[in-house]
C-alpha cells in the first residue's frame, strides 16, 4: 500500500516539474522569436538620458602677450671695392770650383730679387689701377767685378670710366727708370758707363680709350700721349748712340705720340701664370722713331714657396740701338704671394 502511495506522490511531483519545464521552454522559444525582429535603435535616442554636467567651477584666464627683446649681435659685413696683391721673390744661384778642378770653371754667385704690387679699385662705372714693379739682379764671378743682370723700376697709374660693356675712357701716368749704374763691357777695354738712375728716366701721360674683350686682357689706345725722356747725367753723352733721344746739351726731351699698351695676366695651367706687356710708341713728329717693347714673365709654382721663373724682354728703340735688343733669364727661387 505504501509503495502505491509513494508512486502516486512521486507522480504528482514529476507532473509539477514537467509542467514548469514546459513553461520555460515555451517562454524561451517566444523570446528567441521576438529577438529576431529588427528594431530601429535611432528612434530610441530620444529616450536616452544625458549625464549631468560637471559641477566643478572652470576659471578662464586671459592670455597675456608681452614682447621680449632678443639681443642680436650686428654682423660686421663691409663691401670692399679694392683688390690687392703683392708678389715678392728671391732667386739665388751659386757655384764653386777648387783651384785644381780638372774640368775647369769659375766660381760665381748671382742674386736676383723682384717685387710686384698691384691694387685695383672698381666701383662701376669708375675704376682705378696701380702697379709698382721692382726688379734687380747682380752676379759676381771670380776674377771679375760684379755686374748687374737685371734692373728696372716701373710705376703705373690708371683711372678709367666705363662707356659700354667692354669700352672705357682712361687717363694714365707712368714712370720708368733703374736703380744702379749700367756699363757696357768689351774685351780688353774698360767698362763704359751708359746708364744710371734717371739717365734715362721716362714719364708718360696718356688719355684715350681702353678695350677689355675678356677679364685677363687689357688694351689701351692712347690717342693723346706725352712722354718726357730724362738724361740727368751729362757724363754719358755720346757713350750710347742717340743718347736716348735727348740732344747733347739738354737733359729733357718732350714728345707727343700715339701709344698702344696691351697686357695679359692669365693662369695658363695649374700653378702656372703668364704675364706680358707690349708697348708701342709712335711719335707724331717722327714716325721713324717708333719704339716697340715686349716684357713677358712665366711663373711656375713648384710648391707653396718654391717657384721657377722665366722672363724675357725684346726691345726695338732706334734712340739706343738700330738693331733689336733682347734679354732673357731663368731662375729657381723663393716666392711669396699675398694674399696667399
Amino acid at each position: 500500500m505504501k509503495k502505491i502511495l509513494l508512486f502516486c506522490g512521486m507522480s504528482k511531483f514529476g507532473f509539477f516539474f514537467f509542467t514548469v519545464a514546459l513553461f520555460f521552454s515555451f517562454g524561451t522559444a517566444v523570446a528567441q522569436k521576438a529577438d529576431s525582429i529588427k528594431i530601429d535603435t535611432n528612434s530610441l535616442n530620444k529616450y536616452r538620458v544625458n549625464p549631468p554636467k560637471n559641477a566643478l567651477p572652470v576659471r578662464i584666464r586671459p592670455v597675456l602677450i608681452k614682447p621680449e627683446p632678443i639681443p642680436v649681435t650686428p654682423i660686421d659685413f663691409q663691401i670692399s671695392y679694392w683688390r690687392k696683391s703683392w708678389i715678392a721673390g728671391l732667386n739665388l744661384n751659386q757655384s764653386t770650383f777648387s783651384n785644381n778642378w780638372s774640368g775647369g770653371g769659375v766660381s760665381s754667385f748671382a742674386l736676383g730679387a723682384n717685387s710686384d704690387f698691384r691694387a685695383e679699385y672698381n666701383k662701376q662705372p669708375f675704376s682705378y689701377t696701380t702697379e709698382l714693379l721692382f726688379i734687380y739682379g747682380i752676379s759676381k764671378s771670380k776674377g771679375q767685378y760684379s755686374r748687374k743682370t737685371n734692373d728696372r723700376i716701373f710705376y703705373d697709374n690708371k683711372i678709367a670710366t666705363q662707356l659700354s660693356k667692354r669700352w672705357y675712357f682712361f687717363g694714365s701716368v707712368s714712370f720708368e727708370s733703374q736703380f744702379d749704374v749700367g756699363y757696357q763691357y768689351t774685351d780688353g777695354v774698360a767698362p763704359l758707363l751708359i746708364s744710371k738712375f734717371m739717365s734715362p728716366g721716362y714719364f708718360t701721360e696718356s688719355i684715350g680709350f681702353e678695350y677689355k674683350p675678356v677679364k685677363y686682357i687689357d688694351i689701351r689706345l692712347g690717342t693723346g700721349t706725352a712722354r718726357q725722356t730724362f738724361v740727368l747725367d751729362t757724363t754719358i753723352y755720346h757713350n750710347i748712340p742717340g743718347n736716348y733721344g735727348v740732344k747733347p746739351g739738354d737733359r729733357l726731351r718732350n714728345e707727343l705720340a700715339f701709344q698702344l699698351v696691351a697686357t695679359i695676366n692669365k693662369d695658363i695651367a695649374t700653378n702656372m701664370n703668364l704675364q706680358s706687356r707690349y708697348a708701342l710708341f709712335i711719335p707724331y713728329n717722327s714716325f721713324a722713331n717708333i719704339t716697340h717693347r715686349l716684357d713677358a714673365t712665366l711663373n711656375a709654382k713648384v710648391n707653396r714657396l718654391i717657384n721657377v721663373t722665366l722672363n724675357g724682354t725684346i726691345l726695338y728703340d732706334i734712340t739706343t740701338n738700330k738693331s733689336v735688343q733682347a734679354s732673357q733669364g731663368l731662375a729657381l727661387g723663393v716666392i711669396y704671394k699675398f694674399p696667399n
